[in-house]
C-alpha cells in the first residue's frame, strides 16, 4: 500500500489556513537563519585558525581563506571546513599500494541477479546473534562492535563506522570499531564537503556501495583511507540522519545476499542507534512501556496511524497533541515519516487541523471515551504543484488517556482506471511491473505495441532486451538498470530499440519498492515511444540548420550584390552638368524586403558633344538582377557610343536576353534610353515596355506619347520605334522607374495622377533645381527600387549662357 499523507479536516476557517501558512513561512525564515549563522561561525573559527598559524589580522585571514577557495575551485565554506580538519589533524592514511582496481560489472542485463531469495539460515543466525547482543548495546560504539563481531567473518566486514549528520551538514563520527585511534581522530569529523559518500547516502537517503577503488577515488574523498570495498547505509527513514559503514578488505561487488544482510542489520539496529542519540533530534517523549508498545505494534501496521498525547495549559485546557508513536507509512505535510514525527505536536504537523470538527472529534473521544468516526470529508492536496482532491475517513479511539488515530483514503480505482487507460492511449505509453520475489513481469497492452512485440509471447525477459538495443544505448541503459534493481533508485532514460517498423526511441520511468530491509522487491514504472516527437525535433532541426544556411547564403548575396550595385552604379552627391543641360539623379532602394533590385540609369557625355541618358528595370531582385543590369548597361552604353541607332540597340540588346537565358533563369528587363543633340536641343528617344516620360513646360506636366517598344527579353520579333522631341529653356523632362508612382491595391493612372501634380507644384514654387531627389524622396514608404532623372535645360541668364547653348554642331 503507498503511503498516505495525513488528513486535515476541509473545515478549518480562513484565519487557520492564513496561519498555518505564516507559521510555515516563519519556519523557513528561521531556517534560512540558523544555516546563516553557522556558516558565519565556522568562517570566523577558520579566520581564528589561520591568525594563530599565519599572525595575520582577521581581515587578512578572511581574504586569504577567499583567495585560496578561488584557486582551488572550492566554494568558501569548503575552504573553511578544510582549514579546520588541518587544525590538529594527523596525516591521512595511506597504504604502501593501492588495491587492484575492483572488476567491472559487465552483464547488468541478467535478471538473476536482482531476484530476491528467502533468507538462507546462516543470516537468521546471524540476525538472532545481532539481536541479542543489542540487548545489553547502549552506545553507537557498542554497536559497532557488535556488528563487527557478528557480521565480520561471515560476511567479510573489516571495520565499521557510524556517521551522524549535523545541523550544518557535517559527518560527527558517534560510533566505530576496527580502526586505529588515530585515524578515527582523523575523521571524527568531516565538514560538509561535496564528494562524501557518507553523506551522500544521508542526504539522497539511499545505500552508496563502492566496489571499485581506483574508480571511487576519481568521485569520493574515501573515508578511512582506500579500502578495497565498502558499503555507507542509511538508517530507514525519509530524511535519515544516522549511517552505517561497512569496510571490507576484500575486493569486488556486494553480492545480493550481503546487501540484503547489511541492509537488514541496519534495520535492526535502527531503535538502539536512535536511543544512543542524534544531533539535532527533537527532545525526547515522556515514554512508558505502553508508548513503547504501541509504538512496536505501529511498526507491524500497513497503513498509517500515530499515538497522541494531551498537551494541557495551566487550567487544564487542551492546547495540542504530542504525537509519541507513528507507523512507518504515517508522512506529514513536511514529508516527515514513521518515527521521525514522534515528539512532534499536531498543530506543527497537521497545521489545518485547528478549530475543525476533526479537532472537536478529537476532544470529545477524550471527555467521553467514545470513539470518533468522522464522516468522509474532502482533502485537497498538491502534487508537483497541482492540486486535487481526495476523499479520507478518520478514527480516533481513546488509550489510556491518549489518543489512537487512523485514517483510510477511499478508493477511486475505477475512475482512476479509466484515466490510466485515456492516459496511455493520449501519451503512447504503457505500464509495467517486475516482482523480484516471483519473478513475474507484467506489462499492459499498450507496452506490447510499442516493442512492436506479439502478445502471445509474454512480456520480454530483461536478458532479451540488449538485443533490441541500439548499441549505442547498451552501455547507458545498462547501467540505469543496475541503478534501479541493485540500489532501488528511481530512474528516467531514454533510449533506442530496433523493430521491424524501424528504430524507435523509448522512455523509460520507474521506481522501486523496497521491503523492511531496503531490498528492492518490485519494480514499477512505464515506457513510453517518444518516436514521433523525435522525428519532429529532427525534422525540426534540419529546417533550422537548412533556414540558417539559406538565411546565410541570401545574407551573402544581398551583401555581394549591394557592392556590385554601388561599384556599378555610383549615386552622385549632386546634380551633372551634361553638354548643355543640368541632371539631377536620385537612387533609393526598397525599404522592406532582403534583396537588392535590378533599377539602373546612366547619364554620360558622348565623343563630339551629346548626351546619353538610360533609365531601366530589370525584372527579379538579388545578385542575377544585379547581373542582367550591369550587362545591359555596358552593353547599351557602349553600342550608342559607337554611333548606332538606338532602335537598333534595343533589338540588340532583346536578342542578347533572349540568347542569355537558361531553364533557371529568363531575364527581362524594361527600359528607356534617349540621345540628346544640344546644336538643336533635339531628344530622340525609344523604350521596351517602359512608363512614360513626364515634361514639364512652363509650369504644367504631361507625359510623352510613346513610341512602339515591348520589354526586353519578351520575343524575338519585337519591333522598336523612335521619338522626338525639342527641348525648349525652362524644360524639365522626368525618366524614372515605376517604384516612384506604383502603389500596392491602387490603379496605376493614381501614381501618374499624382507624379505629374507634385512634380509640376515642386517646378512652379522654384524647388526645380533638385527635383529627381525630391520627388524620391516624397515615397517615405516604398516597396520597390526607386530610380529619378530630371534633365533640365536652364533657362539663358548671359549672351555667355546663350551662346554656349548654341554651340557650333559637331560632324555628321
Amino acid at each position: 500500500m503507498e503511503a498516505e499523507p495525513a488528513p486535515s479536516a476541509g473545515g478549518a476557517s480562513p484565519e487557520v489556513l492564513a496561519l498555518a501558512k505564516v507559521v510555515s513561512r516563519l519556519r523557513a525564515e528561521v531556517a534560512d537563519l540558523e544555516a546563516g549563522a553557522a556558516a558565519a561561525a565556522v568562517l570566523e573559527r577558520a579566520s581564528g585558525v589561520l591568525m594563530a598559524r599565519e599572525g595575520i589580522s582577521a581581515e587578512e585571514a578572511r581574504e586569504l581563506l577567499r583567495d585560496r577557495a578561488a584557486r582551488h575551485d572550492r566554494t568558501l565554506a569548503e575552504e573553511c571546513w578544510l582549514t579546520l580538519g588541518s587544525a590538529g589533524r594527523t596525516p591521512a592514511f595511506s597504504p604502501a599500494s593501492p588495491p587492484p582496481p575492483a572488476p567491472v560489472d559487465a552483464a547488468p542485463f541478467e535478471a538473476a541477479r536482482y531476484a530476491v531469495r528467502p533468507a538462507d539460515n546462516a543470516q537468521h543466525v546471524l540476525l538472532a546473534r545481532l539481536a541479542d547482543g543489542l540487548a545489553v548495546a547502549s552506545t553507537a560504539s557498542e554497536v559497532a562492535q557488535l556488528l563487527l563481531l557478528v557480521l565480520g567473518d561471515a560476511e567479510q566486514v573489516d571495520a565499521v563506522m557510524i556517521y551522524a549528520l549535523g545541523g550544518s551538514g557535517s559527518l560527527e563520527l558517534t560510533g566505530h570499531a576496527g580502526f586505529d585511534p588515530s585515524l578515527t581522530e582523523q575523521w571524527s569529523h568531516v565538514p560538509p564537503l561535496a564528494g562524501v559518500a557518507a553523506r551522500e547516502a544521508l542526504t539522497e537517503a539511499r545505500a552508496v556501495w563502492l566496489e571499485n577503488a581506483r574508480l571511487d577515488a576519481d568521485r569520493y574523498l574515501l573515508i578511512g583511507g582506500p579500502w578495497p570495498s565498502r558499503a555507507w547505509i542509511p538508517l530507514p527513514g525519509e530524511r535519515p540522519t544516522l549511517a552505517v559503514g561497512f569496510f571490507r578488505t576484500v575486493a569486488g561487488p556486494f553480492s545480493h545476499g550481503t546487501r540484503s544482510l547489511l541492509r537488514r542489520a541496519v534495520r535492526l539496529c535502527e531503535g538502539r542507534l536512535r536511543d544512543s542519540g542524534r544531533p539535532g533530534a527533537p527532545a525526547s517523549t515522556d515514554e512508558d512501556d505502553s508508548v513503547v508498545a504501541v509504538q512496536g505494534i505501529f511498526d507491524a501496521l500497513s497503513g498509517p496511524a500515530v499515538l497522541l498525547t494531551p498537551m494541557r495549559s495551566a487550567d487544564g485546557r487542551i492546547e495540542d497533541f504530542r504525537i509519541d508513536a507513528a507507523a512507518p507509512e504515517s508522512v506529514d505535510v513536511a514529508g516527515r515519516r514513521g518515527r521521525d514525527l514522534v515528539g512532534r505536536r499536531i498543530l506543527e504537523t497537521y497545521p489545518t487541523v485547528a478549530g475543525s470538527d476533526l479537532w472537536e472529534g478529537y476532544l470529545d473521544t477524550l471527555t467521553t471515551g467514545k470513539v470518533y468516526e468522522g464522516l468522509p470529508f474532502t482533502y485537497e492536496e498538491t502534487a508537483l504543484g497541482v492540486p486535487y482532491e481526495s476523499v479520507y475517513s478518520v478514527r480516533a479511539s481513546p488509550l489510556g488517556g491518549r489518543l489512537v488515530v487512523c485514517w483510510i483514503r477511499h478508493d477511486t480505482s475505477e475512475r482512476e482506471a479509466r484515466r490510466l487507460d485515456d492516459l496511455q492511449r493520449l501519451g503512447n505509453l504503457g505500464w509495467a511491473s517486475w516482482n523480484l520475489t516471483t519473478e513475474t513481469i507484467t506489462w499492459s497492452d499498450q507496452v506490447y505495441t510499442i516493442f512492436a512485440r506479439d502478445p502471445r509471447l509474454g512480456p520480454m525477459p530483461l536478458e532479451e532486451l540488449p538485443a533490441q538495443l541500439v548499441p549505442d544505448d547498451l552501455a547507458r541503459l545498462g547501467a540505469a538498470v543496475q541503478r534501479l534493481l541493485g540500489d532501488g533508485t528511481a530512474i528516467d532514460e531514454p533510449f533506442r530499440i530496433a523493430t521491424a517498423h524501424g528504430v524507435r526511441h523509448l522512455r523509460i520511468v520507474a521506481e522501486a519498492h523496497t521491503d523492511s530491509a531496503g531490498t528492492p522487491v518490485e519494480v514499477h514504472g512505464f515506457f513510453q515511444d517518444l518516436t514521433a516527437q523525435r522525428g519532429a525535433e529532427i525534422a525540426l532541426r534540419e529546417s533550422e540548420r537548412a533556414n540558417l544556411l539559406q538565411r546565410g547564403m541570401l545574407k551573402a548575396e544581398r551583401a555581394l550584390a549591394a557592392r556590385l550595385q554601388e561599384t556599378l552604379l555610383p549615386i552622385p552627391e549632386q546634380s551633372l552638368d551634361l553638354a548643355d543641360l543640368r541632371v539631377d539623379v536620385a537612387y533609393l532602394p526598397a525599404d522592406t524586403g532582403v534583396n537588392v533590385g535590378g533599377d539602373w540609369y546612366s547619364a554620360i557625355e558622348l565623343p563630339y558633344g551629346g548626351a546619353l541618358f538610360v533609365v531601366g528595370d530589370v525584372a527579379g531582385h538579388g545578385l542575377t538582377a544585379v547581373g542582367t543590369m550591369a550587362q545591359l548597361r555596358f552593353t547599351a552604353k557602349g553600342m550608342a557610343i559607337t554611333g548606332s541607332k538606338l532602335p537598333v540597340v534595343l533589338s540588340r540588346l532583346n536578342a542578347l536576353l533572349l540568347h542569355t537565358a537558361t531553364e533557371s533563369y529568363s531575364g527581362t528587363a524594361t527600359m528607356i534610353m534617349a540621345r540628346y543633340r544640344p546644336e538643336d536641343h533635339q531628344l530622340t528617344w525609344v523604350r521596351a515596355g517602359h512608363l512614360p516620360p513626364l515634361l514639364i513646360r512652363d509650369g504644367t506636366a504631361r507625359y510623352l506619347a510613346q513610341p512602339e517598344g515591348c520589354l526586353l527579353g519578351a520575343s524575338f520579333e519585337a519591333p522598336y520605334g523612335q521619338a522626338s522631341l525639342t527641348l525648349v529653356p525652362g524644360d524639365h523632362l522626368v525618366l524614372y522607374t515605376d517604384g516612384l508612382v506604383e502603389v500596392p491595391h491602387e490603379d496605376i493612372d493614381e501614381g501618374f495622377t499624382r507624379l505629374a501634380d507634385t512634380a509640376a507644384r515642386l517646378v512652379r514654387e522654384g524647388n526645380a533645381r533638385t527635383l529627381a531627389r525630391t520627388l524620391a524622396a516624397g515615397r517615405p514608404r516604398h516597396r520597390d527600387d526607386i530610380c529619378v532623372l530630371d534633365i533640365h535645360l536652364p533657362r539663358p541668364e548671359s549672351p555667355v549662357d546663350e551662346e554656349r547653348m548654341n554651340p557650333e554642331p559637331f560632324p555628321p
